[in-house]
């Protein structure tokens, strides 16, 4: 398991807020068409659960890329923090134990690893759904309210897989 650092929880919510922040679209255009508006944070939203799910404990070469994403994240993250506001720097933000992946849970994570990868070379939507995956691998491990969503995913996902697969 990666822990992430408070530099690292740092970047992850700069990479949300600026997602948030070209997404918005106004008050006025919202409340008019709140569904179409809406339905434009579905991408990121998705991408950020694959990536909140990579670093919950998955091995090879999808997790040695989750955890690398985590540190060089963390690593980014505390050097803004040193030189632009003189804080400390390598805090762990992490402090829980999350639900691991079983085998099936893997599997999945493993077949929406390609539908990623090719959602964000060939969508629309490829700087969201890559942004959204970068900020839930950073955030998915967090202990604050991003990282209490990785049990449910976690869980999730290991039904989900174990009902593909039908080992349940």
């Amino acid at each position: 398991m990666t822990y992430v650092t408070i530099g690292g929880v740092t970047v992850g919510l700069m990479i949300l807020a600026w997602f948030l922040t070209t997404w918005w679209p106004g008050l006025k255009p919202l409340r008019k068409d709140l569904v179409r508006h809406a339905s434009s944070l579905l991408p990121f939203l998705l991408a950020w659960a694959y990536g909140a799910l990579t670093v919950l404990g998955i091995g090879g070469l999808i997790g040695w890329a989750a955890r690398t994403t985590v540190w060089i994240t963390s690593w980014l993250g505390d050097v803004a923090l040193v030189w632009g506001v003189g804080a400390d720097a390598g805090q762990r933000a992490g402090g829980t134990v999350y639900l691991p992946l079983t085998q099936t849970g893997g599997a999945l994570v493993l077949i929406l690893t390609v539908i990623v990868v090719v959602a964000s070379k060939k969508s629309k939507h490829g700087r969201a759904i890559s942004s959204g995956a970068w900020c839930g691998a950073t955030l998915g491990t967090s202990a604050g309210i991003a990282g209490f969503a990785a049990v449910p995913l976690a869980t999730a996902a290991n039904w989900l897989g174990g009902t593909v697969y039908g080992v349940l």
